[in-house]
C-alpha cells in the first residue's frame, strides 16, 4: 500500500531536505519518516511528470505505470521502499521502457536514495 503526498509542507521539505537519486530516466527524491507514527505508515508518494514527456494521455499512463511498480515494490518483503515521502519524476525516455526496465530503474533509484538512512 502507498499513500499520496498532498500537503504543501511535504513538497517544500522534499525540495529542501530530500535526498536525490537517479537511474536512467527515473528520478527519486526521498524524505525519511521522522516521527514514530510516520515510521509505521505506508510510504507517501507524489509524481512529477512534465509536459516534455508527452500529451496528457501519455503522462497519465506513465503515472499509472509508476504507481503499479511502486505498489508491487511495497508488497515485496525486501523492498527498497521505506517509510517517508517520495517524489518520483521521469524524463521522456521512460515512456519507451518495458515494465521490467521501468521497475529496474525505479528499484535502483530507490536503493541509491535509501543508502545511509535509517
Amino acid at each position: 500500500m502507498i499513500w499520496r503526498v498532498r500537503d504543501r509542507g511535504t513538497f517544500d521539505a522534499l525540495r529542501q531536505y530530500g535526498r536525490r537519486s537517479r537511474s536512467g530516466p527515473v528520478r527519486v527524491t526521498h524524505l525519511p519518516a521522522k516521527t514514530p507514527s510516520e515510521r509505521h505508515e505506508p510510504p507517501r508518494v507524489a509524481f512529477a511528470v512534465s509536459r516534455r514527456v508527452g500529451s496528457a494521455v501519455v503522462r497519465n499512463r506513465i503515472r499509472r505505470r509508476l504507481r503499479g511498480v511502486l505498489v508491487e515494490l511495497a508488497q515485496d518483503v525486501d523492498s527498497p521502499l521505506r517509510p517517508g515521502a517520495y517524489l518520483i519524476g521521469v524524463d521522456p525516455g521512460a515512456v519507451a521502457l518495458s515494465h521490467e526496465e521501468l521497475r529496474s530503474n525505479v528499484t535502483a533509484a530507490l536503493e541509491r536514495v535509501g543508502k545511509g538512512r535509517e
